[in-house]
């Protein structure tokens, strides 16, 4: 099991994992947060959202500092001045969605940049500030599928002639670079450390697997996605699955994994 006393990473998801999936807040897993600053853990955020929305949240958070991991995987963020798309090379966010726009003539779906700030706010819950810093993206872009649901193969096939790929989050659909991902981002972070820390992730969407199969332990926190989480290790003593959704359920997974000094 991983200990607070050995070098420890904590790779998090944020909505629907740390964040609440309704309210976006992290009340029952803010003791754990202050446990693992006052040991000196690192909590890198591993999330769907855009750096413009991660940046401030993290110094809410208290994780200011620290790399992380934005857009499903597509950008990691290793400081104010370092960003590095994964992989490299890939298109930027203008020219992703010309190649969305001409798509659009075959497939009935919208993306972000097709919306205002209001009817994304209108979406998602978000205030409308918050939802303009969710449609300030640099590497991938989310869309919302108004096409039958048996088109959705073509539509990926069609994504790949691009070296587009389609991941499916907690609440909409994420077209990526191919080759982009939870895992491959954080799989590269990993290089970047002398020696590899122990690694813990929490996620509760499809699109948050290939971090869990990534990371030594995984926590499957209970989601409302009508898809479930679906692992490709076989080590199941090194996987969680939990009774509660959202912060609950990270503090559940932490609570199993590891034992809190008094």
């Amino acid at each position: 099991m991983p200990s607070l006393q050995q070098p420890l990473l904590i790779v998090t998801d944020l909505d629907g994992s740390l964040l609440d999936h309704h309210t976006y807040r992290w009340d029952a897993a803010a003791d754990w947060l202050a446990e693992l600053q006052r040991h000196q853990v690192p909590v890198v955020l591993c999330s769907s959202k855009t750096a413009a929305e991660i940046a401030p949240l993290q110094k809410r958070l208290g994780l200011a500092g620290l790399p992380f991991i934005a857009e499903n995987g597509a950008l990691v963020q290793m400081s104010a001045e370092r960003q590095v798309r994964i992989p490299p090379h890939s298109p930027d966010y203008d020219s992703l969605c010309q190649q969305l726009k001409a798509l659009q003539a075959t497939f009935r779906f919208k993306g972000f940049h097709d919306f205002s700030d209001p009817e994304v706010a209108a979406m998602t819950g978000l205030t409308e500030s918050d939802s303009a810093l969710a449609r300030q993206r640099q590497a991938s872009e989310v869309i919302v599928w108004r096409d039958d649901e048996e088109k959705l193969d073509a539509f990926r096939a069609a994504l790949q002639q691009h070296q587009l790929q389609l991941t499916q989050g907690g609440r909409f659909w994420h077209v990526m670079p191919a080759g982009s991902g939870k895992g491959e981002a954080l799989r590269w972070l990993l290089t970047q450390y002398d020696s590899a820390p122990a690694t813990l992730g929490l996620g509760d969407g499809p699109n948050d697997a290939p971090m869990l199969d990534a990371v030594d332990y995984a926590v499957v926190i209970k989601g409302y996605s009508k898809t479930p989480v679906s692992l490709s290790r076989q080590d199941t003593q090194r996987i969680y699955a939990t009774a509660h959704y959202g912060p609950a359920g990270w503090k559940e997974g932490l609570d199993y994994f590891l034992t809190q000094p008094d």
